[in-house]
């Protein structure tokens, strides 16, 4: 186990609330596995004011290394960063951030590069996939993307305005042509279905999609990381469909988030 001395270098990951949080359990073991001298931790940070004076905050420690965004700070935040990767700028949300020596800072979005990976270590490959997604947010638009480079051959985004889903829609069209792009339809037809939406954090959320719609054979996947089995999944293998818990995600993003956040000046 890691000792924390002088030399340790600081990380948090951001959001509100923050008692869901399963990513420090997961990094810091990755940072003992690795034998490297750091540390997570979580940190409630209220929105607007709040965010603001927490990223100045830590963005003037020498040695904080940077910090993971969670809801509903993965959009706001990209307007601290002082450059952001290609994924960040096409979703317009970052989910990590890297200090630099210099102490300014670099965002990128890995919850895509996570929800694929994640498919893949359950030997699950969503080329081909015809998907539906329910949201519109950082974490749903990079999965979007994510799943339309995957290979996805159709892709229906749902979400409460349908202004945002357009706007993800249109970027993706752009990209990835080949795709058949929807912003309103059924579960029917799809075999992948995901909730890209934070809906399920508690048990008296609504559910993100109309389970009556869910059909056995589906592949019903979440975002939420707690409760595991979220009302949505319970729901979904009660219908008969394959569930895929949205740990899983982190699973597939881990080794991505450790290379981001210890690659300092590595300037994207």
């Amino acid at each position: 186990m890691t000792i924390i001395n002088g030399h340790t270098s600081v990380f948090g990951i951001l959001g509100e609330p923050v008692r869901h949080v399963r990513t420090p359990q997961a990094l810091n073991a990755l940072f003992d596995e690795r034998n490297y001298n750091g540390v997570l931790v979580p940190i409630e940070v209220s929105p607007g004011d709040g965010l603001a004076k927490a990223v100045a905050s830590l963005k003037a420690s020498r040695n904080w290394g940077g910090f993971l965004v969670t809801v509903p700070h993965k959009t706001a935040v990209a307007e601290y960063c002082d450059r952001l990767s290609s994924r960040a700028k096409v979703a317009g949300a970052v989910n990590v951030v890297r200090r630099e020596a210099d102490g300014s800072l670099t965002g990128d979005h890995l919850d895509g590069v996570g929800f694929v990976g994640g498919l893949r270590l359950s030997r699950i490959d969503p080329a081909g996939c015809k998907a539906f997604l329910a949201g519109a947010g950082g974490a749903a638009s990079a999965i979007a993307f994510a799943l339309a480079e995957a290979g996805v051959t159709q892709l229906t985004i749902v979400n409460r305005s349908i202004e945002k889903a357009t706007q993800i829609a249109t970027r993706i069209a752009l990209d990835f042509p080949q795709v058949v792009i929807a912003t309103q339809g059924q579960l029917a037809g799809h075999n992948l279905v995901i909730n890209g939406t934070s809906l399920g954090l508690s048990e008296s959320d609504p559910l993100p999609i109309d389970a009556t719609e869910l059909e056995a054979g589906m592949l019903v996947a979440e975002v939420v990381m707690s409760p595991e089995i979220t009302p949505l999944l319970r729901e979904a293998a009660a219908r008969g469909c394959q569930i895929h818990p949205g740990v899983r995600m982190l699973e597939g993003q881990l080794q991505a988030i450790f290379s981001f956040l210890t690659a300092r000046d590595a300037i994207l």
